[in-house]
């Protein structure tokens, strides 16, 4: 299985798509075989699920993420976990230990800025429909 972490430093990243980096994780047998980091390359609707898809993630893992992503990840069959903040390596273990829950996207106004579209706040802020 290969997870994909939007990630900022050592941490999950709130909105994974103005994130500076993800952290590509390989795991067989329960057991981190590989870990790497791969630069975002900019936040355009669709591109990073496609990215992802190239290199091969099932899963994709964020603090927070709009609708429209969600509906990209899960045509290419790449579940998203949202809701999810903290150090990597505490979210791991719990991928790893099977107690990881996603929740409530975690994005806010201005998360990220610099790292792809400048925004103010997130398309998906406030949105009611979106729940995990």
């Amino acid at each position: 299985m290969r997870v994909a972490i939007s990630t900022d430093g050592n941490f999950v990243a709130e909105h994974f798509g103005r994130c500076p980096s993800y952290t590509i994780i390989d795991i067989d047998d329960n057991k981190i075989v590989e870990t790497r980091v791969v630069n975002n390359p900019g936040h355009m609707p669709g591109a990073i699920p496609q990215m992802m898809n190239q290199l091969g993630v099932d899963v994709m893992i964020a603090g927070g993420m709009g609708p429209r992503a969600i509906n990209f990840f899960q045509e290419y069959g790449i579940q998203t976990i949202v809701g999810i903040q903290g150090d990597i390596d505490d979210v791991i273990e719990k991928l790893l230990s099977g107690e990881l829950e996603g929740g409530e996207s975690l994005c806010s106004p201005g998360a990220g800025k610099g790292h792809g579209v400048e925004k103010i706040g997130c398309d998906h802020q406030g949105d009611s429909e979106h729940k995990h």
